[in-house]
Protein backbone atom coordinates (compact mmCIF):
# COMPACT_ATOMS: atom_id res chain seq x y z
CA UNK A 1 0.00 0.00 0.00
CA UNK A 2 1.39 3.32 -0.89
CA UNK A 3 2.03 5.65 2.25
CA UNK A 4 1.94 9.32 2.09
CA UNK A 5 3.24 12.28 4.31
CA UNK A 6 0.55 15.10 3.89
CA UNK A 7 2.10 17.88 5.70
CA UNK A 8 0.89 21.27 4.97
CA UNK A 9 1.35 24.86 6.14
CA UNK A 10 -1.45 27.24 6.86
CA UNK A 11 -3.12 28.77 4.30
CA UNK A 12 -2.73 32.42 5.55
CA UNK A 13 -5.84 34.17 6.72
CA UNK A 14 -8.33 31.04 5.65
CA UNK A 15 -7.15 28.23 7.06
CA UNK A 16 -4.81 26.54 10.09
CA UNK A 17 -2.26 23.86 9.28
CA UNK A 18 -4.45 21.82 10.95
CA UNK A 19 -7.59 22.57 8.98
CA UNK A 20 -5.54 22.60 6.08
CA UNK A 21 -4.00 19.09 6.90
CA UNK A 22 -7.74 17.38 7.67
CA UNK A 23 -9.38 19.08 4.13
CA UNK A 24 -6.40 18.07 1.90
CA UNK A 25 -6.55 14.66 3.38
CA UNK A 26 -10.34 14.53 3.56
CA UNK A 27 -9.91 15.01 -0.52
CA UNK A 28 -7.37 11.96 -1.03
CA UNK A 29 -8.80 9.74 0.60
CA UNK A 30 -12.00 10.57 -1.19
CA UNK A 31 -10.21 9.93 -4.62
CA UNK A 32 -7.91 7.46 -3.64
CA UNK A 33 -9.36 5.48 -0.83
CA UNK A 34 -6.69 3.04 -0.95
CA UNK A 35 -3.57 4.94 0.28
CA UNK A 36 -2.42 5.41 3.63
CA UNK A 37 -2.00 8.86 4.67
CA UNK A 38 0.24 10.28 7.37
CA UNK A 39 -0.97 13.87 8.45
CA UNK A 40 1.71 16.09 10.06
CA UNK A 41 0.10 19.67 9.87
CA UNK A 42 3.45 21.64 9.14
CA UNK A 43 4.53 24.93 11.05
CA UNK A 44 8.20 26.92 10.13
CA UNK A 45 8.32 29.43 12.86
CA UNK A 46 5.05 31.47 11.94
CA UNK A 47 1.56 30.77 12.66
CA UNK A 48 0.81 27.33 13.44
CA UNK A 49 3.99 26.97 15.76
CA UNK A 50 2.70 26.83 19.06
CA UNK A 51 -0.30 24.05 17.85
CA UNK A 52 2.87 22.18 16.13
CA UNK A 53 4.94 21.94 19.24
CA UNK A 54 1.95 21.28 21.42
CA UNK A 55 0.89 18.45 19.57
CA UNK A 56 4.39 17.36 19.01
CA UNK A 57 5.41 17.14 22.99
CA UNK A 58 2.27 18.52 24.75
CA UNK A 59 2.27 21.39 27.13
CA UNK A 60 0.20 23.74 28.35
CA UNK A 61 -1.47 27.44 26.81
CA UNK A 62 -1.10 30.57 28.47
CA UNK A 63 -3.31 33.90 27.40
CA UNK A 64 -2.52 37.66 28.36
CA UNK A 65 -3.36 40.77 27.14
CA UNK A 66 -1.14 42.66 24.93
CA UNK A 67 -0.48 45.44 22.89
CA UNK A 68 -1.46 45.12 19.04
CA UNK A 69 0.75 46.37 16.11
CA UNK A 70 -1.11 49.60 16.43
CA UNK A 71 -1.32 49.40 20.36
CA UNK A 72 -5.08 48.29 20.65
CA UNK A 73 -4.78 45.25 23.32
CA UNK A 74 -5.17 41.76 21.79
CA UNK A 75 -5.47 38.49 23.94
CA UNK A 76 -2.12 36.35 22.54
CA UNK A 77 -1.16 33.27 23.47
CA UNK A 78 1.73 31.27 23.94
CA UNK A 79 2.53 27.79 25.24
CA UNK A 80 4.46 26.18 27.77
CA UNK A 81 6.84 23.30 27.53
CA UNK A 82 9.03 21.20 29.40
CA UNK A 83 7.17 21.50 32.66
CA UNK A 84 6.86 25.55 32.46
CA UNK A 85 10.92 25.53 31.26
CA UNK A 86 10.17 25.91 27.82
CA UNK A 87 7.86 28.81 26.08
CA UNK A 88 6.65 29.05 22.63
CA UNK A 89 5.89 32.28 21.72
CA UNK A 90 4.70 33.60 18.06
CA UNK A 91 5.06 37.09 17.25
CA UNK A 92 1.83 37.05 14.92
CA UNK A 93 -0.29 36.56 17.90
CA UNK A 94 0.48 39.87 19.09
CA UNK A 95 2.48 41.65 15.81
CA UNK A 96 0.87 39.55 12.98
CA UNK A 97 -0.43 40.78 10.14
CA UNK A 98 -4.13 39.18 10.52
CA UNK A 99 -4.57 41.32 13.70
CA UNK A 100 -5.14 44.42 11.14
CA UNK A 101 -7.37 44.92 9.14
CA UNK A 102 -5.95 45.91 4.84
CA UNK A 103 -6.36 49.50 5.53
CA UNK A 104 -4.97 49.59 8.65
CA UNK A 105 -1.92 47.79 7.85
CA UNK A 106 1.01 50.70 8.44
CA UNK A 107 4.52 49.40 9.15
CA UNK A 108 6.09 52.65 9.42
CA UNK A 109 4.32 52.74 12.90
CA UNK A 110 3.45 49.07 13.17
CA UNK A 111 5.41 47.73 16.80
CA UNK A 112 6.67 44.47 18.30
CA UNK A 113 5.90 45.76 21.71
CA UNK A 114 3.26 43.48 22.33
CA UNK A 115 5.51 40.04 21.18
CA UNK A 116 8.14 41.56 24.19
CA UNK A 117 5.07 42.07 26.54
CA UNK A 118 4.85 38.25 26.14
CA UNK A 119 8.37 37.41 26.29
CA UNK A 120 8.33 39.68 29.83
CA UNK A 121 5.91 37.18 31.27
CA UNK A 122 7.23 34.10 30.12
CA UNK A 123 10.65 35.50 31.61
CA UNK A 124 8.89 36.51 35.03
CA UNK A 125 7.14 32.66 34.81
CA UNK A 126 10.74 31.66 35.28
CA UNK A 127 11.39 30.21 31.80
CA UNK A 128 14.45 29.14 30.88
CA UNK A 129 14.39 29.00 27.29
CA UNK A 130 12.32 30.64 25.04
CA UNK A 131 11.05 29.76 21.58
CA UNK A 132 10.42 32.90 19.38
CA UNK A 133 8.41 32.81 15.66
CA UNK A 134 9.20 35.22 13.81
CA UNK A 135 6.49 34.97 11.02
CA UNK A 136 3.49 36.62 10.04
CA UNK A 137 4.65 40.07 11.14
CA UNK A 138 3.08 43.43 10.37
CA UNK A 139 5.56 45.21 11.35
CA UNK A 140 9.28 46.48 9.99
CA UNK A 141 10.71 47.94 13.04
CA UNK A 142 13.99 45.61 14.03
CA UNK A 143 12.22 44.12 16.99
CA UNK A 144 12.44 47.42 18.84
CA UNK A 145 9.16 47.68 20.27
CA UNK A 146 9.70 44.45 22.00
CA UNK A 147 13.24 45.15 23.26
CA UNK A 148 11.74 48.35 24.45
CA UNK A 149 8.88 46.07 26.59
CA UNK A 150 12.19 44.36 28.34
CA UNK A 151 13.16 47.71 29.29
CA UNK A 152 16.19 48.51 26.23
CA UNK A 153 15.88 52.37 25.39
CA UNK A 154 16.36 53.49 21.89
CA UNK A 155 17.04 56.87 21.71
CA UNK A 156 17.27 60.19 19.35
CA UNK A 157 20.31 62.77 19.12
CA UNK A 158 18.28 64.65 22.18
CA UNK A 159 18.34 61.42 24.25
CA UNK A 160 14.53 61.26 24.03
CA UNK A 161 13.17 57.93 23.50
CA UNK A 162 12.10 57.22 19.74
CA UNK A 163 8.01 56.55 18.74
CA UNK A 164 6.88 52.80 18.08
CA UNK A 165 7.35 51.82 14.46
CA UNK A 166 9.65 51.02 11.91
CA UNK A 167 9.83 54.93 10.55
CA UNK A 168 11.53 56.55 13.82
CA UNK A 169 14.67 54.49 13.58
CA UNK A 170 15.95 56.86 10.98
CA UNK A 171 15.90 59.17 14.11
CA UNK A 172 18.42 56.45 16.26
CA UNK A 173 21.54 58.07 17.79
CA UNK A 174 22.12 55.32 20.85
CA UNK A 175 20.74 52.68 22.87
CA UNK A 176 20.75 52.22 26.08
CA UNK A 177 20.99 48.77 27.87
CA UNK A 178 21.50 49.09 31.42
CA UNK A 179 17.97 48.56 32.33
CA UNK A 180 16.87 45.30 30.23
CA UNK A 181 15.00 42.51 31.96
CA UNK A 182 17.51 41.04 34.51
CA UNK A 183 16.40 37.56 33.82
CA UNK A 184 17.01 37.69 29.67
CA UNK A 185 20.97 37.08 29.63
CA UNK A 186 20.28 33.59 31.41
CA UNK A 187 17.41 32.51 29.15
CA UNK A 188 18.68 30.83 25.90
CA UNK A 189 16.83 32.39 23.18
CA UNK A 190 16.14 30.81 20.03
CA UNK A 191 14.56 32.90 17.28
CA UNK A 192 12.92 30.77 14.77
CA UNK A 193 13.02 32.15 11.44
CA UNK A 194 10.28 30.96 8.33
CA UNK A 195 12.84 32.94 6.21
CA UNK A 196 16.94 32.94 5.52
CA UNK A 197 16.58 36.71 4.25
CA UNK A 198 19.37 39.24 5.47
CA UNK A 199 18.02 42.85 7.17
CA UNK A 200 19.19 44.97 3.99
CA UNK A 201 18.81 44.70 0.56
CA UNK A 202 16.84 43.80 -2.35
CA UNK A 203 15.69 40.30 -0.86
CA UNK A 204 15.50 41.93 3.11
CA UNK A 205 13.01 42.75 5.05
CA UNK A 206 11.46 45.85 3.99
CA UNK A 207 11.84 45.06 0.31
CA UNK A 208 11.36 41.90 0.19
CA UNK A 209 7.99 41.77 2.72
CA UNK A 210 7.07 45.76 3.28
CA UNK A 211 4.48 45.69 0.27
CA UNK A 212 2.28 42.61 1.81
CA UNK A 213 2.50 45.01 5.24
CA UNK A 214 1.08 48.23 3.54
CA UNK A 215 4.00 49.85 2.28
CA UNK A 216 4.45 51.70 -1.20
CA UNK A 217 7.36 52.06 -2.84
CA UNK A 218 8.36 55.13 -1.38
CA UNK A 219 7.31 53.79 2.08
CA UNK A 220 9.73 50.66 1.33
CA UNK A 221 12.87 52.95 0.58
CA UNK A 222 11.97 54.88 3.72
CA UNK A 223 12.25 51.77 5.92
CA UNK A 224 15.13 50.43 4.50
CA UNK A 225 17.13 53.46 5.20
CA UNK A 226 15.93 53.00 8.90
CA UNK A 227 16.90 49.74 9.16
CA UNK A 228 20.48 50.84 7.51
CA UNK A 229 20.46 53.37 10.24
CA UNK A 230 19.66 50.85 13.24
CA UNK A 231 22.32 48.88 11.52
CA UNK A 232 24.73 51.36 11.51
CA UNK A 233 24.28 52.08 15.66
CA UNK A 234 23.81 48.99 16.96
CA UNK A 235 26.07 46.20 14.84
CA UNK A 236 26.82 46.53 10.84
CA UNK A 237 28.46 43.50 10.68
CA UNK A 238 25.49 41.28 11.55
CA UNK A 239 22.70 43.08 8.73
CA UNK A 240 23.48 39.94 5.87
CA UNK A 241 23.02 37.39 8.43
CA UNK A 242 20.78 35.24 7.42
CA UNK A 243 17.19 35.52 9.03
CA UNK A 244 18.45 39.00 10.25
CA UNK A 245 15.51 40.13 8.49
CA UNK A 246 12.51 38.38 9.46
CA UNK A 247 9.56 39.70 10.90
CA UNK A 248 10.75 43.24 9.56
CA UNK A 249 14.33 42.81 11.00
CA UNK A 250 13.27 40.95 14.28
CA UNK A 251 15.91 39.06 13.92
CA UNK A 252 18.51 41.42 13.95
CA UNK A 253 17.26 42.84 17.02
CA UNK A 254 17.26 39.73 18.89
CA UNK A 255 20.59 38.65 17.56
CA UNK A 256 22.82 41.99 17.81
CA UNK A 257 21.29 42.74 21.11
CA UNK A 258 19.39 39.93 23.26
CA UNK A 259 21.79 37.15 22.75
CA UNK A 260 19.78 35.55 20.40
CA UNK A 261 20.24 32.50 17.84
CA UNK A 262 18.60 31.95 15.14
CA UNK A 263 17.86 28.91 14.22
CA UNK A 264 15.14 27.39 11.51
CA UNK A 265 11.96 27.21 12.22
CA UNK A 266 11.08 24.32 10.01
CA UNK A 267 14.05 22.52 11.28
CA UNK A 268 13.59 23.17 14.53
CA UNK A 269 9.65 21.70 14.16
CA UNK A 270 10.73 18.95 12.13
CA UNK A 271 12.47 17.27 14.75
CA UNK A 272 10.14 17.66 17.44
CA UNK A 273 7.11 16.15 14.65
CA UNK A 274 9.71 13.30 13.65
CA UNK A 275 9.86 14.27 10.32
CA UNK A 276 12.79 12.78 9.11
CA UNK A 277 11.51 9.43 9.76
CA UNK A 278 7.95 10.16 8.83
CA UNK A 279 9.53 11.15 5.20
CA UNK A 280 11.72 8.17 4.78
CA UNK A 281 8.32 5.97 5.48
CA UNK A 282 6.47 7.94 2.25
CA UNK A 283 6.25 6.92 -1.67
CA UNK A 284 5.06 10.87 -2.03
CA UNK A 285 5.13 14.05 -0.15
CA UNK A 286 2.25 16.45 0.05
CA UNK A 287 2.15 20.04 1.34
CA UNK A 288 -0.05 23.28 0.60
CA UNK A 289 0.33 26.81 1.59
CA UNK A 290 -1.84 29.97 0.72
CA UNK A 291 0.22 31.77 -1.93
CA UNK A 292 3.39 30.10 -3.88
CA UNK A 293 5.61 32.81 -4.74
CA UNK A 294 9.44 33.53 -4.47
CA UNK A 295 9.45 33.31 -0.66
CA UNK A 296 8.44 29.95 -0.45
CA UNK A 297 12.61 28.91 -1.33
CA UNK A 298 14.02 31.28 1.13
CA UNK A 299 13.32 28.91 3.92
CA UNK A 300 9.91 28.64 4.69
CA UNK A 301 8.53 25.23 5.55
CA UNK A 302 6.91 23.61 2.29
CA UNK A 303 10.18 24.49 0.29
CA UNK A 304 12.18 23.15 2.86
CA UNK A 305 10.14 20.16 3.79
CA UNK A 306 10.23 19.63 -0.53
CA UNK A 307 13.98 19.97 -0.48
CA UNK A 308 14.36 17.13 1.99
CA UNK A 309 12.25 14.82 0.33
CA UNK A 310 13.52 15.51 -3.00
CA UNK A 311 16.77 14.78 -1.74
CA UNK A 312 15.10 11.05 -0.54
CA UNK A 313 13.58 10.75 -3.96
CA UNK A 314 10.28 11.37 -2.84
CA UNK A 315 7.49 12.84 -5.37
CA UNK A 316 6.57 16.11 -4.05
CA UNK A 317 3.39 17.97 -4.81
CA UNK A 318 2.35 21.48 -3.99
CA UNK A 319 -0.70 22.94 -3.29
CA UNK A 320 -1.42 26.53 -3.33
CA UNK A 321 -4.39 28.32 -2.85
CA UNK A 322 -2.63 30.40 -5.27
CA UNK A 323 0.46 30.91 -7.20
CA UNK A 324 2.19 34.31 -8.66
CA UNK A 325 3.04 34.45 -12.29
CA UNK A 326 6.25 33.39 -13.05
CA UNK A 327 7.12 31.45 -10.25
CA UNK A 328 9.91 28.83 -10.72
CA UNK A 329 8.20 25.39 -9.77
CA UNK A 330 11.23 24.11 -8.01
CA UNK A 331 11.85 22.36 -5.70
CA UNK A 332 8.79 20.63 -6.39
CA UNK A 333 7.94 18.03 -9.00
CA UNK A 334 3.96 19.40 -9.19
CA UNK A 335 2.50 22.47 -8.04
CA UNK A 336 -1.71 21.96 -7.77
CA UNK A 337 -3.02 25.76 -7.64
CA UNK A 338 -6.58 25.36 -5.69
CA UNK A 339 -7.47 28.54 -6.58
CA UNK A 340 -7.88 27.41 -10.43
CA UNK A 341 -9.43 24.17 -10.11
CA UNK A 342 -12.52 25.21 -6.91
CA UNK A 343 -15.76 25.00 -8.10
CA UNK A 344 -17.87 28.50 -7.56
CA UNK A 345 -18.32 29.79 -4.31
CA UNK A 346 -16.68 26.85 -2.24
CA UNK A 347 -15.41 27.61 1.28
CA UNK A 348 -11.61 27.26 1.30
CA UNK A 349 -11.76 24.39 2.64
CA UNK A 350 -13.79 22.82 0.15
CA UNK A 351 -11.55 23.95 -2.24
CA UNK A 352 -8.38 22.34 -0.92
CA UNK A 353 -10.32 19.05 -0.56
CA UNK A 354 -11.80 19.14 -4.11
CA UNK A 355 -8.18 20.12 -5.32
CA UNK A 356 -6.75 17.00 -2.98
CA UNK A 357 -9.79 14.33 -4.65
CA UNK A 358 -8.92 15.65 -7.92
CA UNK A 359 -5.20 15.05 -7.56
CA UNK A 360 -5.68 11.55 -5.86
CA UNK A 361 -8.07 10.23 -8.60
CA UNK A 362 -5.67 11.34 -11.43
CA UNK A 363 -3.01 8.82 -10.32
CA UNK A 364 -0.37 12.45 -10.40
CA UNK A 365 1.89 10.78 -8.19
Amino acid sequence: MSRWLVAPQEFKGTLTAAEAAAALADGLRQGAPGVELDVAPLADGGPGTVDALLAGVGGERVTCTVQGPLGAPVRATYGLLDSGRTAVIEMAAASGLTLLAPRERDPRRASTSGTGELMRAALERGCERLILGLGGSATNDGGTGALTALGFRFLDAQGAPLPPGGAALKRLARVETDGRHPRLAGVELLVATDVTSPLLGPDGASYLFGPQKGADEATVAELESALARFAEVVAPGLAQTPGAGAAGGFGYGLLALAGGKIVSGYELVARTLRLPERLAAAQAVLTGEGRFDRQTAFGKGPGALAKEARALGKHTVLFAGAVAPGTDSAPFDEVVEVSALAPPGVSHAEALRHAGAGWASRGSR
